[in-house]
């Protein structure tokens, strides 16, 4: 049952704005923290939501949307339910219609991006591009406001001329929608240029729903009470900050900015307990420490490579060890309460040769991995390349790999939170077992010098995306098998 329909007000609100890379759910917490009233996701496009499943996530207590890598797109929680409004990128009515319903019923309000001018956005006729397509902009709004019970709003820019502008706002407060925000530059223009206050005043003076002005941070807004004089100088109904609020999330508090070193720390803390990616995290680190970016924290930040690295960088280790022994804690609870026996594979295990080893990326050079080792020892000895079988633990999405080398099957007896650790682990085992070098930091390794380099592991879709969710789905299957890597003779190196 949906609740709240149409509850949300978008009257006299302070707004954290949607922001790629950014608006993900530890910023979102952060911004409700300091006093912002409605958060925006970021903007995240119609197919790839259409691909993702709905999880309860009992260990982390959210709601994942999980596509079919396991990478978690979108991550919301109660604590944001009645103030987090979704933003898709879509071009077409019946897509944003059916994203539109897999999600009401766990945000606010759906939002579509009309503004952003970036590639990225533009392509395939969404964000700004839509601006010049007006019966595509209200056949798309027409059709979420009549078909979703949640409120229903838009963001654009400028036309390059105001009659333009305020003919297309006109038509689209037609479609029913309940607010319009507006960024007051045209679809050319940057930062750096002045943003129009006074065509924001103007369409808000014609229209009589709500419009938010953005597009304040570089010229207006640089502390909480500059918020309200842009309001005033844009007639606006409610302000949505972007980059202000990104350098520092605190703007959004009446009595001021807190210190940086303050809200870094109180964004880490929300990465490491929703279990942000490290890539992102970092990345928005980075966009708070700016111009501090070569100060010796910075430099930490910039080397860190994990999400434990990151806090011990800031001085949360002893909080990240915490944290995830309150969160393996969790786990194996609800493993207990599971009927169904997921501790080892379903078929027989007695000839795999086992280890309670799990992979450590600061253990080894940035371009050497365990599996790069053991290929290479391999090819030496003139063995077919190992092969991985890897499957994984629906009720907490945890992965575990079986490595095959030369008719003998190794195995950890941990399980990883990605496939590509779980196929390094299963590498070390095997390594280990024969006495192998396995690349580490201070070993003589193979050399390994002609080969293709690995990448340390990371989420390849970058900061945008994050890990693989750890819900607690309840499965009548125990595993789901993804497959081997003998199809490549690199892949996953």
């Amino acid at each position: 049952m949906i609740v709240n329909s149409l509850s949300l007000c978008y009257h006299n609100k302070l707004i954290l704005a949607p922001m790629v890379r950014v608006g993900t759910l530890p910023m979102r917490l952060l911004a409700l923290d300091y006093g912002a009233d409605i958060v925006y996701c970021e903007e995240l496009i119609d197919l790839k939501m259409l691909q993702c499943k709905r999880v309860v996530n009992e260990v982390l207590s959210t709601v994942d949307f999980v596509a079919p890598d396991d990478r978690v797109v979108f991550r919301t929680c109660e604590r944001e339910q009645n103030r987090v409004v979704f933003q898709m990128g879509t071009s077409d009515a019946e897509r944003a219609l059916a994203v539109a319903r897999l999600v009401e019923n766990d945000v606010a309000g759906i939002d579509v991006n009309m503004g952003c001018p970036k590639e990225y956005s533009t392509k395939g006729g969404m964000g700004a591009a839509l601006l010049s397509d007006p019966d595509k902009i209200e056949k798309i709004l027409s059709t979420l406001v009549k078909g979703t019970h949640r409120p229903v709003t838009c963001k654009i820019r400028i036309l390059p001329s105001l009659e333009d502008t305020l003919n297309l706002v006109k038509r689209i407060e037609r479609t029913g929608i309940s607010a319009i925000a507006v960024h007051g530059r045209n679809r050319e223009e940057r930062p750096q240029h002045p943003v129009s206050c006074e065509v924001i005043r103007a369409i808000a003076e014609t229209l009589s729903i709500p419009v938010i002005a953005n597009g304040g941070s570089h010229d207006h807004i640089q502390q909480h009470l500059d918020i309200e004089d842009f309001r005033q100088a844009t007639a606006a109904s409610s302000v949505m900050v972007a980059r202000a609020a990104m350098w520092n999330p605190s703007i959004f508090l009446k009595d001021g900015l807190r210190p940086l070193e303050e809200v870094m720390q109180k964004y880490i803390r929300y990465a490491v307990q929703y279990d942000n990616h490290y890539t992102n995290t970092k990345y928005c680190l980075c966009q708070m420490l700016r111009e501090q970016l070569e100060s010796p924290q910075g430099r930490l930040l910039h080397a860190a490579q994990s999400s434990q690295e990151i806090c011990e960088a800031f001085g949360l280790g002893a909080f990240y060890e915490e944290t995830i022994r309150e969160l393996d804690a969790r786990r194996a609870d609800l493993l207990a309460k599971t009927p169904e026996g997921v501790e080892e594979p379903a078929e027989d295990t007695s000839g795999i040769i086992k280890m309670a080893i799990r992979f450590d990326r600061r253990a080894y050079p940035p371009q050497i991995t365990p599996k790069m080792c053991l290929l290479e020892w391999c090819r030496r000895e003139k063995l077919p390349q190992p092969v991985y079988e890897t499957v994984q633990r629906p009720v907490d999405r945890m992965f575990c790999s079986v490595v095959t080398v030369a008719e003998q099957k190794y195995q950890s007896t941990l399980w990883d939170k990605s496939k590509k650790l779980a196929e390094q682990t299963a590498a070390i085992v095997c390594l280990r077992s024969q006495g192998l070098p396995e690349g580490r930091l201070g070993e003589e390794s193979p050399s390994l010098n002609k080969r293709k380099r690995e990448a340390p592991d990371q989420d390849p879709g970058g900061p945008r995306v994050q890990e693989p969710a750890l819900p607690g789905e309840k499965c009548k299957k125990p595993f789901v098998t993804l497959g081997t890597s003998e199809d490549n003779l690199l892949e996953g190196c």
